[in-house]
């Protein structure tokens, strides 16, 4: 096992070559037994394991790791060889006992570049196989020791700039292999009870974390921690949480700034702390918002919306106090820039300034207003019916139908476009105002082939299945007016048969049956398309076509049941 790799370089002061302690000839015999291993000595349910000549040569390995080197140059010697004998094996060798208590050992004597080997090999191309080594009573422990390794990764042995560059990222790559995960694959969480014993381990750890708390501002990766621990103190322990909210707050706002100015303005625009302060704003109780405003960002709302990573905060703060008073104050304070936050791009908290209005149910006709007057439709009063394509576009009337002067009533038939995600989120919310009948108004002046369209776009779908399903049965009536002729192309839609769906869940007996009047005159084409044909099952079209009497009885049925239920609700 060893005959090779062994006798590569003589020994420091020595006139033979160096063999390793304990080498008695077995060697060459599991050099030649190599491809046995893993195969014939399964146990543990098919678990792989070393043969008895690989345990007894890892065994001796770490009898010589215990006595220790005389120069550098020898354990490096030392080292090379056994993960030369590692190679191509890593895995099993980690998965082993006496394997791993070797490795474990073997791995703070490696350079960051043999330890990024090392984890290389046990990851796998990809690095799915971390997790059954990670999860293994023996390999876990080899992992956490080439982990710990993650200290070191500016140590080089490298000669040049490039190569000290690459030797530092290998050890580095393979541990955010290790930790990373696929950014859409949403995480697993489980709510439960745990023993009374940990409750005291969250307590010392909360209390470690706030005698420590500089380290929330001043570091990226220690910011996540505390973020993740209001949040499950405010789950879990509201106490706790408020303790450690109080702390955080008594430390940001005591630092040293300019005179006369907050120094929490200085953290709200610092990128690792602006998160810490979101969590924060989020997990508050009202005296605590209250004083958040009032000491620290009172008049500086308009400037703050504006900085590129402030505004988010400010989002955050724009939806916590929703149901308390201090949203008018923060409305008042932030209506005053709405265009220039527009110009500014920061969609966010237009959008949440909005979605507050409505939550609320307070300053939805200043919101309207001030929107109306920001996007150039709010004199003369003939343009009112153009605000739902230039809130959906976020684009001013100037610009939308070219038109080039602002006093110009003339406005040319322009097909409905760039409908946006942060323009179809605001209309969303002007939906649930109380007074709607600016966005409805202008809804029903679109013509049947925009309305296709809305349907049928992405952003656009949603807002128009708001508008629908919160119209009165009148005014659902006359939208579904104008949506005649398109319900087959709605159907035939990815988006679109979504629409109709909702529409349909929404809709009265009566409109009912203009739909399914209009779609089973298409039979074939619905049933085939892959769309369409669940709609035509949801509503029941073929009963529609051979049993109209129990279809129309079927639909009374619901009507009344829906209405009874959104009586209860209401």
């Amino acid at each position: 096992m060893l005959t090779k790799t062994e006798e590569r370089k003589p020994q420091k002061g020595e006139g033979k070559k160096r063999r390793h302690p304990g080498e008695d000839g077995e060697g060459g015999e599991s050099k030649r037994r190599g491809g046995e291993e893993g195969k014939g000595g399964q146990g543990d349910g098919g678990r792989k394991r070393l043969d008895a000549l690989s345990v007894g040569y890892f065994r001796r390995v770490g009898e010589r790791l215990t006595e220790g080197f005389e120069d550098n140059e020898e354990r490096e010697m030392f080292v090379e060889n056994v993960l030369t004998e590692v190679k191509g094996k890593a895995t099993v060798v980690s998965m082993d006992q006496t394997g791993s208590i070797t490795l474990q050992r073997l791995l703070p004597l490696c350079s960051p570049d043999q330890v990024a080997t090392v984890l290389a090999e046990l990851g796998g191309e990809s690095g799915s196989e971390f997790k059954a080594v990670s999860c293994d009573r023996c390999g876990g422990h080899v992992v956490e020791s080439a982990v710990r390794q993650i200290s070191r990764w500016t140590e080089s042995s490298a000669t040049t700039e490039e190569e000290e560059e690459e030797s530092c990222g290998a050890l580095e790559a393979q541990v955010l292999s290790l930790s990373a995960k696929e950014r859409n694959v949403a995480p697993q969480l489980t709510d439960f009870e745990i023993p009374t014993a940990f409750w005291y381990e969250l307590k010392s750890l909360t209390e470690t974390l706030m005698d420590n708390v500089n380290l929330s501002v001043i570091d990226a990766v220690a910011s996540v921690v505390f973020q993740t621990m209001l949040t499950v103190c405010h789950r879990k322990r509201p106490k706790l949480c408020k303790q450690l909210l109080k702390r955080i707050m008594e430390y940001l706002t005591s630092r040293n700034a300019a005179p006369g100015v907050s120094p929490l303005l200085v953290f709200l625009k610092d990128k690792a702390s602006s998160h810490l302060i979101e969590t924060i704003i989020q997990l508050s109780h009202k005296s605590l918002l209250r004083d958040l405003y009032k000491n620290h960002l009172k008049g500086q709302l308009v400037d703050l919306a504006l900085h590129s990573i402030a505004n988010f905060p400010i989002q955050r703060l724009t939806a916590a106090s929703a149901k308390s008073k201090l949203f008018l104050k923060l409305f008042d304070e932030l209506i005053q820039g709405v265009e220039a936050i527009l110009a500014a791009g920061h969609m966010g908290v237009i959008v949440q300034l909005a979605e507050s209005c409505a939550e609320s149910e307070e300053k939805q006709e200043e919101m309207m207003q001030c929107l109306l007057r920001a996007f150039h439709c709010a004199e003369p009063g003939s343009r009112h019916v153009s605000c739902l394509p230039l809130f959906m576009s976020l684009i001013t009337y100037e610009v939308y139908y070219h038109s080039d002067t602002a006093e110009g009533n003339i406005q040319t038939e322009v097909p409905l476009s760039s409908i946006c995600y942060h323009g179809s989120r605001l209309v969303q919310a002007l939906a649930k105002f109380k007074e709607r009948s600016l966005l409805l108004s202008s809804l029903r002046t679109l013509s049947p082939a925009d309305l296709l369209t809305l349907a049928s776009d992405p952003s656009g779908s949603h807002v128009l299945q708001a508008l629908i399903t919160t119209s009165s049965d009148k005014g659902r009536g006359k939208i579904l007016k104008r949506l005649e002729g398109q319900y087959v192309q709605m159907a035939c839609s990815r988006l679109g048969s979504r629409v109709l769906e909702a529409v349909w869940n929404s809709a009265t007996v009566s409109h009912r049956q203009s739909i399914a009047q209009e779609l089973v005159l298409i039979e074939s084409q619905l049933r085939s398309d892959q769309f369409a044909r669940h709609v035509w099952a949801k509503f029941a079209l073929s009963h529609f076509i051979h049993r109209r009497a129990h279809w129309q009885e079927i639909q009374t049925g619901e009507s009344k049941k829906r209405k009874l239920f959104s009586d209860i609700l209401e």
